[in-house]
């Protein structure tokens, strides 16, 4: 599969990524900041030890802070937004460069800039639930204390909200684009999941799985995890997870999971196919329908996602309907977007089907996207009444106060052979 020439170039890459950013910086940080009440926001990192936020708030050609990056964002009384850095070698002209490092360091120069805005709270990011809100490390936390004094010091908040509004949030432009990321990883995996890449009893699950990372890499698509593919037949259930058989045989029903970056954005995408014996033109039906019961529990998800609702709401609303429907359901959705397991409410984990304290507290808030992560358990009877598993997980986004697919659902299963 050649899919490289459907890619941007590395420049052209880069000019996306860099206008987006604009766009990003010009629209959010002032809504992000009345939003949340804050008049300042300061996000400091050395050189590879970075915070997640600052990653991506650098323009595209950027891969790290360079030795010591401060970024400051004060509002304004007119509620514009100042932006400025304290960076030795500048951000072009997307941050205002504020620091002579000839004339003073990087920390007194913070002081003084503080002193004459008066902020009445200065965030940092700081968090005991967010890991996207925790991106400063002691040593720096430390050091502004010390710069800003008692007086400034004590008016440090937490940024964390700062922080996830502004990693979670997807512009029109970035919405527009995720829909093709997403038919990417659909082709991939139609590609995997054919006999151009599974000949069965002589290819294995790494065989595939290594097909598809090498896919991805040759795209010039990052894979953010390594891809994986499982089995499940009637020697081989969901749970035989200890010595599992890896070659693929005819009458398996295939399982993936795989996921990349492109634009700076993630994918994370689950689909099943199953291996046709000799005698068969199509799957079990009790598997059929077990994908089927897969696509109602997506639909009860979808309706239980709401702006304000927390991830533990909808958690809640949505198991207990699936079990009222009589579907065995888990269900583990996550936020999308810089990062795979992004910034935004966790719905769930796979061992956490009562709620998740503290990030499933957090409320949905409008354009954003999630992957949208779930399983249902079925008896086969085919299979002497096995228990099979349709773990599915496909990527959608919130707008307009409604769910949408970013590229449609599975919904039959692929077919090898």
């Amino acid at each position: 599969m050649d899919i490289t020439h459907e890619i941007l170039s590395l420049r052209e890459q880069a000019q996306v990524r860099n206008r987006w950013l604009r766009i990003r910086l010009d629209s959010l940080i002032p809504e992000l900041l009345e939003r949340e009440e804050i008049d300042m926001w300061i996000i400091a990192c050395r050189e590879y030890n970075e915070d997640p936020v600052l990653l991506s708030m650098l323009p595209a050609t950027s891969m790290s802070a360079r030795r010591r990056t401060v970024l400051i964002f004060a509002r304004r009384p007119d509620c514009t937004v100042e932006r400025l850095t304290l960076s030795r070698y500048g951000y072009d002209d997307l941050y205002d460069k504020a620091w002579d490092p000839d004339r003073e360091d990087q920390y007194s120069c913070l002081a003084t800039l503080v002193a004459e805005r008066d902020p009445r709270t200065i965030a940092i990011n700081i968090s005991g639930t967010f890991a996207f809100g925790d991106g400063i490390s002691h040593n720096e936390y430390n050091l502004i204390s010390q710069a800003l004094g008692g007086k400034y010091s004590e008016r440090l908040v937490s940024g964390e909200r700062l922080s996830v509004g502004w990693l979670e949030r997807r512009i029109p432009e970035e919405l527009r684009a995720y829909p093709r990321l997403v038919e990417i990883g659909h082709q991939i995996i139609a590609r995997a999941f054919s006999t151009a890449v599974i000949h069965p009893g002589i290819t294995t699950t790494d065989d595939v799985v290594w097909w598809m990372r090498q896919t991805m890499q040759d795209a010039g698509l990052s894979a953010w995890f390594q891809p994986t593919i499982d089995i499940q037949a009637p020697d081989q259930t969901f749970q035989d997870t200890d010595n599992p058989r890896a070659t693929i045989l005819p009458g398996d029903l295939l399982h993936c999971d795989m996921g990349f970056h492109y634009l700076g954005l993630a994918t994370d995408q689950q689909q099943h196919a199953y291996v046709l014996k000799a005698d068969e033109n199509y799957a079990p039906q009790s598997i059929r329908d077990a994908l089927a019961e897969g696509n109602r529990l997506q639909d009860i998800h979808f309706e239980e996602m709401r702006i304000g609702r927390t991830g533990n709401d909808v958690l809640k609303s949505a198991l207990d309907r699936a079990r009222n429907e009589g579907i065995r359901a888990q269900i583990y959705s996550h936020p999308l977007g810089y990062h795979g397991h992004a910034a935004g409410p966790m719905i769930g984990m796979w061992d956490q089907q009562d709620g998740v304290p503290g990030v499933g507290d957090y409320p949905l808030f409008d354009d954003t996207a999630y992957s949208i992560e779930l399983n249902v358990v079925k008896s086969v009877p085919e299979w002497n009444n096995q228990d099979v598993r349709i773990m599915l997980e496909e990527d959608a986004a919130l707008t307009g106060g409604l769910m949408r697919w970013l590229d449609g659902r599975q919904e039959s299963l692929y077919l090898i052979g």
